[in-house]
C-alpha cells in the first residue's frame, strides 16, 4: 500500500461555467486544477511529481465546492490549504505573489518580477504563470501585460476565459 502521507487524490468538478475541472490535493493542500479537456496535461504533470494518485472523491469535495461557490461569484477568496511544496523554487515564489493579487485587481509580469527583485525576469515570470498547476485558485488570469493587455492563457478556451474570469471579478481592463 501506497505511503498516504505521499498519494495524492483526484476528482472532478462538473458543470461549472469555465467547464469541467479536474481536481488534485494531497495531505498539505491543493496541488492540481485543470480543465477536463486537458486530462493529458495533468496525467503528464502527475507523472512528474512522481507520487501515486488515488481517486478520492470525498478528499477533494471541499476544494470543490469553493471553486464552485467562485465561479458562480458567491466566493472571493480560499480557504484552503495550497501544498505549495511541490513547486520548483522560483515558480513558487512567482506564484505566492499572484496568489497575493487580491480579488477584481490585476499585476503586470513586471509588477510580479519587481516585487521578485528581479525587475529583468518578467517573461521567466510570464513562465511560472504558463505552467502554474492551479489556475483559478494561483489566480493568473489576474497577470496582464504592460500594456494593460490580456497575454496569454493556456486554461479553459485561453483568453475568452481569462477575459470572463476578469469580467466576473469585476476587474478594470483598458
Amino acid at each position: 500500500m501506497a505511503n498516504s502521507s505521499l498519494t495524492l487524490y483526484s476528482g472532478e468538478l462538473y458543470d461549472t461555467p469555465v467547464g469541467n475541472l479536474l481536481l488534485v490535493v494531497s495531505e498539505a493542500g491543493l496541488v492540481a486544477v485543470e480543465w477536463a479537456h486537458s486530462r493529458a496535461d495533468l496525467e503528464r504533470y502527475l507523472r512528474k511529481l512522481g507520487r501515486p494518485v488515488q481517486a478520492y472523491r470525498a478528499k477533494v469535495t471541499p476544494y470543490a465546492q469553493e471553486l464552485r461557490e467562485y465561479l458562480e461569484g458567491r466566493r472571493r477568496s480560499f480557504t484552503f490549504a495550497i501544498d505549495w511544496g511541490l513547486l520548483r523554487p522560483f515558480q513558487r515564489s512567482a506564484l505566492q505573489l499572484v496568489f497575493s493579487i487580491p480579488y477584481g485587481e490585476t499585476a503586470t509580469y513586471m509588477d510580479i518580477a519587481e516585487k521578485l527583485g528581479r525587475p529583468k525576469a518578467s517573461r521567466a515570470v510570464g513562465r511560472a504563470n504558463a505552467t502554474n498547476p492551479m489556475p483559478l485558485v494561483i489566480p493568473c488570469h489576474r497577470v496582464i501585460g504592460k500594456d494593460g493587455k490580456l497575454h496569454g492563457y493556456g486554461g479553459g478556451n485561453g483568453l475568452p476565459t481569462k477575459e470572463w474570469l476578469l469580467h466576473m471579478e469585476g476587474a478594470v481592463l483598458t
